[in-house]
């Protein structure tokens, strides 16, 4: 249940936000959009920083999906974890590798299942929610492996996706279907 009301579609908002959201969600509005959509300038500057996270940068996409997951698990983000599971698939991993993130801990000594960069990934995206500050080392590998630009992207995408998942958690949305 969330904390506060869906805004229901026909009152989300004007039309010159709301309808472009509608065309890139296959004719309807999502629950994240409903909560969103309280405040226009926070959907407007929300959509155009996920826009380019999720399309423009150039960390291949199954590195991308998997911080995305891992942080969405780690920090209980079960809204974001049902919206990006099937695009983590899609984009290469595995059933094996997408419910390993459950307990992130665990799923970072997995050498069987994720890749050593894979695994650096995980550990990245395990400190920067956790502890927020990463140690060295771990920086430097995965600059060794990805360059300067995904690098910094890889972090902007796991510190975007904290702000989702603290987004969906703290305000409870729904996966769709689950909700009155």
């Amino acid at each position: 249940m969330p904390a506060i009301p869906y805004k229901p579609s026909a009152e989300a908002g004007p039309a010159d936000v709301v309808d472009p959201i509608i065309a890139r969600r296959g004719g309807k509005l999502l629950n994240i959009d409903r909560i969103l959509l309280h405040s226009v300038p926070l959907t407007v500057g929300w959509g155009a920083l996920l826009g380019k996270v999720r399309n423009e940068f150039s960390v291949a996409p199954k590195i991308r999906e998997l911080a995305i997951c891992a942080v969405s698990a780690f920090c209980g983000a079960e809204y974001e974890m049902h919206h990006h599971g099937d695009v983590f698939l899609k984009a290469g991993g595995t059933p094996a590798q997408f419910n390993a993130l459950r307990n992130l801990r665990e799923a970072m000594l997995m050498e069987k299942i994720f890749s050593p960069l894979e695994r650096a990934v995980l550990q990245l995206s395990f400190e920067m929610t956790r502890n927020v500050r990463v140690p060295q080392t771990l920086l430097s590998t995965l600059r060794s492996e990805l360059g300067d630009t995904q690098l910094v992207e890889l972090v902007g995408i796991i510190a975007t996706y904290n702000m989702v998942a603290r987004f969906v958690v703290s305000l409870g949305v729904d996966v769709e279907g689950n909700s009155a």
